[in-house]
């Protein structure tokens, strides 16, 4: 039986009930009861400090910044979870990209997907932001399906501590999931 898919779930929203992050939090459930063959963890990414060279040391990184960096060198492929903050990504989403590009790049030629939820559009102009960003760092985005949620339409989508409970949205976040595993494969040459 092959490995499972490692994907490293990212949220750029530090807020506890965050809907983004409540989208990670339903990633992983379904990768554990729905989607064989892949395993998804959260990494939290609230406690990096903002970058500043001055605090790598001789080719050192503060250990926050490390044990951050190498959950990335270990993971498959990587899913964001981008609230969108005036037109564009989050700030702690864009302190997180940017650790992880210094020198050595950790991002480079992993497999990644975009997820969000958010008022009017549903985030996605953070989007492609993070697409912009991803061609200069070397990540590979899927292109489809595409998962931009109004979170705010009724029914309700989410409880009030942000966790997802709308079936509908499951079964889109799922097909996100199934995409990713597909693409990490095709990029690993197993497909």
């Amino acid at each position: 039986m092959a490995a499972p898919i490692k994907i490293v779930g990212i949220s750029g929203s530090l807020r506890k009930a965050s809907n983004n992050s409540g989208l990670i939090r339903s990633a992983i459930e379904l990768s554990k009861t729905v989607v064989e063959g892949v395993e998804v963890e959260y990494v939290d990414i609230s406690n990096l400090p903002l970058l500043n060279t001055d605090l790598e040391k001789e080719g050192t990184f503060p250990a926050e910044v490390e044990a951050f960096r190498q959950k990335i060198v270990g993971a498959d492929s990587i899913l964001f979870a981008s609230p969108e903050n005036n037109y564009s990504l989050s700030a702690p989403l864009k302190n997180a990209l940017d650790w992880g590009s210094r020198p050595p790049n950790v991002w480079g030629g992993k497999p990644a997907a975009i997820v969000s939820v958010g008022g009017g559009h549903g985030g996605v102009k953070s989007h492609y932001h993070l697409r912009q960003i991803g061609v200069f760092i070397d990540l590979h985005f899927i292109n489809k399906p595409e998962f931009f949620l109004n979170g705010f339409l009724p029914p309700a989508k989410f409880n009030s501590n942000g966790d997802l409970i709308d079936e509908e949205v499951k079964d889109k976040l799922k097909h996100i999931l199934l995409s990713l595993k597909a693409f990490t494969l095709q990029l690993q040459g197993k497909i």
